[in-house]
């Protein structure tokens, strides 16, 4: 049997093992001796990161030609009006080309969420809102970039899903071992 490790990884914490210098990486959490990242997690960003025991596994999971679907919690500046919702939901064009269209919706703060360590700021004159944005690719830091591009830049990104695999009952730093088939 193949293992997969859930992991609600903390903001600062590294998609890694190691770090020369000196940053909180994967070690410092995860005991586990032959796990590796299935697809990666910004240092900035929190929630859900798969980790496997196996090669075949981390492929599927986190190979692009899969397009399995991330679905993120996006703490934004600004209230999107409809024009930018459609615009994500569409594409983006970025420096490194036009986005998949995403699924995009206005959601409340997600119940249950925890503190985020150091809080997002606050200013009084410009509100926040919070989306729910799934995509079926990973370029390095899309959501920012792609919230960014529609004029409300990302104050917070928590990924909630990876297929079907969710952060739900893991508290930040938290982690559980699944089986799966050896084969999917």
């Amino acid at each position: 049997m193949a293992r997969l490790i859930l992991f609600n990884k903390p903001m600062g914490v590294l998609s890694q093992f190691t770090d020369e210098a000196g940053r909180p990486t994967l070690a410092d959490w995860i005991d586990l001796p032959g796990f590796y990242p299935a697809g990666r997690l910004d240092r900035d960003s929190e929630g859900l990161l798969l980790l496997t025991d196996s090669g075949w596994w981390q492929h599927r999971i986190s190979h692009p030609q899969r397009k399995m679907d991330k679905a993120y919690w996006v703490q934004v500046e600004g209230e999107p009006d409809d024009q930018a919702l459609q615009t994500l939901h569409e594409g983006v064009e970025l420096r490194d080309g036009r986005t998949r269209p995403a699924r995009v919706r206005r959601i409340d703060e997600p119940p249950g969420l925890w503190p985020r360590d150091p809080p997002v700021r606050r200013r009084k004159s410009i509100p926040t809102s919070w989306l729910e944005l799934v995509i079926s690719e990973g370029r390095n830091r899309q959501v920012r970039r792609m919230t960014a591009a529609v004029g409300h830049p990302t104050l917070r990104l928590i990924r909630h899903r990876v297929g079907s695999w969710t952060v739900h009952g893991l508290a930040p730093g938290e982690w559980q071992v699944i089986e799966l088939p050896d084969r999917g």
